[in-house]
């Protein structure tokens, strides 16, 4: 995305309301300083987005990913603790189970520019 800077204050604060708005559309559902959903499913719509992208689960708990966009997508965590890159096709699903309490980052290795997410666990 490139933004140019037009001559005025005026189309500064225009361009930097734009850069805000466009910013938070692209957060991929829970915005930056939202709190964790507690939920144990993840949609991939069709968007290149995580929704939602921040949840937060039991220790013991499996996350179930659901690949609802017509491309396919990964999650890879990023964590180094947990090894894996599970990959699914538009319309497959894959699942992770969570043994250990902590905070897990992750993104879909092939849109990590926009398809990012967390996982907390509890307990």
């Amino acid at each position: 995305m490139t933004f140019r800077l037009t001559r005025g204050p005026a189309a500064f604060g225009a361009a930097v309301l734009a850069a805000t708005l466009l910013a938070g559309c692209s957060s991929g559902g829970a915005g930056a300083g939202s709190s964790p959903v507690a939920t144990t499913t993840v949609d991939l719509p069709a968007s290149y987005r995580f929704a939602p992208s921040a949840i937060v689960v039991q220790k013991g708990a499996t996350v179930t990913w659901t690949n609802d966009d017509h491309f396919t997508h990964s999650v890879q965590f990023l964590d180094g603790g947990l090894s894996s890159d599970l990959v699914m096709e538009p319309g497959q699903k894959v699942t992770f189970t969570f043994d250990r309490a902590g905070t897990f980052s992750y993104q879909c290795h092939f849109h990590p520019q926009n398809m990012k997410g967390t996982v907390t666990v509890t307990g």
